[in-house]
């Protein structure tokens, strides 16, 4: 009797033999989601490295050690660079490079010695199980990050999918919504996507009421506001009521103004010194996700509430150092942009600010006082740049009439680092 050939061929494993590391895309159905290809990765493989849950998804198949991920993460990579030219399999959810350990692993592996098989991704999944386009919502991270950081995306209308850190994660969102009166915002806690466990439920952020949600869990979010709610603008100048502070605040126009002299591109760093209330960072950060910033302020009340206002308007990532600058500006990453608000006469803070200013680096000051103008004054002459006056009027009540009350003006000296 003849034996029996499978009629599909089997597929030459795609690796060349530079391509030592493969990230291998598991989902929740484990062995029935992978490729021919994937199957003969992981079981050549010295190596095979996930988490436990990846591991016992994918035991059928190993025939070589296996090492779950430490904590933290990164402890394991000196093991997995020491099998370089050696077969060795990373096992990651869904697409390694969707919010994966792929990025880690580019980081620290030369990319042309790394094959990545991918699986769908958690928001294809969940937008596909909600019928949601994936082009026409955003997808954010909970996972290891504050839960405020989905704050700024909490516009009215948008439509979010937010990896949970855990099965907590949606109830604290719930309480958040309806804190900041998004209350009938729809939540949908999608669980185990795409294996035997998956489970799809519904629910108000006022009515959540959800028990046993899996640790495996995404959100997806329809973001419902009350005409009061808390909403972070998207233009420059929040309103100042936003802001906790005790009056050493940079106001929304001349905030505007300032923000439009530092002229924030992706990714750069801000040094913001004498940071009050913290103001004119947060506005920084709010630019983009990308962006970073250090807060310098010698008060502690000050940094507590600068921290405060930050976490309530979704830049938690804002760094705060507590100190007197320029002693506390030793030892801080360059930065591609500064702004002085306060301190700026004391002694050594140009110097230092700018010194540490990267080559073609802005630095803004806004002065009030005439002793600090006078300054403004001679370093403009020095290094150039340019010297702006803003004021500002507002129509206040005049007996039973109404008249223009005008602010105290802020001289803005605005520079480029050569």
């Amino acid at each position: 009797m003849p034996t029996a050939v499978s009629s599909l061929p089997v597929p030459e494993v795609p690796v060349a033999t530079s391509r030592w590391l493969a990230i291998v895309g598991i989902g929740e159905d484990g062995l029935d989601s992978l490729t021919a290809a994937a199957r003969t990765l992981i079981s050549t493989a010295e190596l095979v490295v996930g988490g436990e849950r990846h591991l016992a998804l994918a035991r059928d198949l190993v025939r070589g050690r296996t090492l779950a991920w430490p904590r933290p993460l990164t402890a394991a990579f000196p093991e997995i660079a020491a099998h370089r030219g050696r077969p060795v399999v990373v096992l990651a959810t869904g697409d390694p490079f969707n919010y994966g350990v792929g990025r880690q692993l580019a980081a620290v592996v030369p990319p042309d010695e790394i094959l990545s098989l991918p699986q769908p991704s958690s928001f294809s999944l969940a937008a596909s199980r909600l019928c949601w386009s994936l082009p026409d919502l955003t997808a954010v991270t909970l996972h290891g990050r504050p839960l405020e950081s989905i704050v700024r995306h909490l516009q009215p209308g948008a439509r979010i999918l937010a990896l949970s850190w855990d099965q907590t994660t949606p109830e604290k969102l719930a309480a958040l919504l309806v804190a900041r009166r998004m209350g009938d915002s729809r939540i949908s806690v999608l669980e185990a996507l795409g294996g035997p466990r998956e489970r799809v439920r519904h629910t108000t952020a006022e009515s959540f009421d959800l028990v046993g949600i899996d640790p495996l869990n995404l959100i997806g979010l329809d973001v419902v506001a009350a005409p009061d709610a808390a909403v972070v603008p998207l233009a420059p100048g929040l309103d100042d009521a936003l802001f906790e502070h005790d009056g050493q605040l940079t106001k929304r126009d001349i905030r505007a103004v300032t923000l439009a002299a530092l002229a924030p591109r992706q990714g750069e760093l801000l040094w913001d010194v004498g940071l009050g209330a913290g103001s004119v960072a947060i506005e920084w950060l709010l630019r983009h996700p990308a962006m970073r910033a250090v807060g310098i302020e010698a008060r502690p009340d000050r940094a507590a509430r600068a921290a405060r206002n930050a976490a309530f308007l979704g830049t938690p990532d804002l760094h705060i150092v507590e100190g007197q600058a320029p002693a506390a500006l030793a030892d801080l990453p360059a930065p591609d942009a500064v702004f002085v608000g306060g301190g700026f006469s004391d002694e050594g803070v140009f110097e230092a600010v700018w010194t540490a200013l990267k080559p073609g680096g802005r630095l803004v000051v806004n002065a009030v006082a005439l002793e600090t103008e006078a300054r403004l004054f001679a370093l403009h002459a020095k290094h150039g740049g340019e010297l702006v006056r803003v004021q500002i009027a507002r129509a206040e009540p005049v007996g039973t009439m109404t008249g223009w009350r005008s602010a105290m003006p802020v001289t803005q000296w605005r520079a480029v680092k050569p």
